[in-house]
């Protein structure tokens, strides 16, 4: 991903950010209370939506929110807003007021930049700025802050001072140290569940597993990272300890984060080995073969196969 010159987008500080390119994700902004609250639609038009331009219209508290060429999305239509045909043509239908809160606008970007950030897009070591990213998605700086924020709680970049944020440079060390304590976690669980879960639970997985066998023949790393962990999400779900599977995909998203060493193995045959895993973890755990659980998970956590 090329990146932009020493200038940020509109004006800030904030460099280092890639340029928008042609059929980049567009995440567009959502509508607030106070629009509902006035009966504001997409295309409406009249003192209504007039009053709700006004209102709307940002503050000095407010700026950098939203940019002028954010369009709103329609709102859901639920069954209660849906034309009942039994009622007369002069009775309007009930309507469900539905709110759609910004904070939706913050979770699509921070869904998107955790996958380019996966798929590599986001280069270890690189410095990039929210409003450059926020030109790239179609949205203002602010919900792209916000979501880079919370990559730096969860250890993916750092802040830089004036300039964005870069993303962080990891490396086999921290990459094992991750697998030693994922394997903490999970194993036990596993060689609990190998010998009390039934085989039909089992094998309810099983298009689980396939679905990442799937996704590591496409080749593409953020797709596969989707698959693998809600394959390991379901599994370990069957322990019915929610904290326990809430902590271990953490572990497992930080584990898939890239290497800043390029020389690491992410090509679509090392996607379908690591895939290949899943199907002979379930065929163990059928047979309740414990002593290959342990081998299995303990490598497929490891990465060594």
């Amino acid at each position: 991903m090329q990146h932009a010159g020493p200038q940020g987008a509109h004006g800030s500080t904030e460099t280092g950010a890639p340029a928008s390119r042609p059929g980049a994700v567009r995440v567009p902004p959502q509508l607030t209370a106070a629009d509902v609250d006035r009966g504001w639609r997409p295309g409406a038009s009249g003192p209504a939506a007039r009053d709700t331009e006004a209102a709307s219209a940002p503050t000095d508290g407010a700026r950098g929110e939203h940019t002028h060429s954010e369009q709103p999305i329609p709102l859901p239509r639920t069954e209660q807003s849906r034309p009942d045909r039994s009622r007369p043509a002069q009775t309007p239908p009930a309507r469900t007021r539905s709110v759609v809160q910004r904070s939706s606008v913050r979770g699509q970007i921070l869904d998107a930049l955790r996958t380019a950030l996966v798929g590599g897009e986001l280069a270890p070591g690189e410095v990039y700025s929210a409003p450059a990213l926020g030109d790239r998605f179609g949205v203002s700086a602010t919900p792209v802050r916000e979501a880079m924020q919370q990559l730096a709680l969860e250890g993916a970049v750092e802040v830089v001072p004036n300039r964005g944020f870069r993303v962080v440079e990891r490396g086999a060390r921290e990459l094992a140290e991750l697998a030693e304590i994922r394997a903490l976690i999970e194993l036990p669980v596993l060689l609990r569940l190998a010998a009390t879960v039934p085989a039909k639970r089992w094998t309810e997985l099983r298009p689980l597993a396939e679905a990442t066998a799937r996704a590591a023949s496409t080749g593409c790393r953020a797709t596969y990272a989707e698959t693998d962990r809600a394959f390991h999400r379901a599994v370990l779900s069957l322990a019915g300890n929610t904290q326990l599977v809430q902590l271990a995909d953490d572990l497992h998203r930080r584990a898939q984060w890239p290497l800043a060493d390029t020389k690491t193995d992410t090509s679509r045959a090392a996607l379908m080995a690591d895939a290949a895993d899943h199907g002979s973890l379930l065929d163990a755990l059928i047979e309740r073969d414990v002593q290959l659980v342990q081998s299995l998970t303990r490598d497929h956590v490891t990465g060594a196969h």
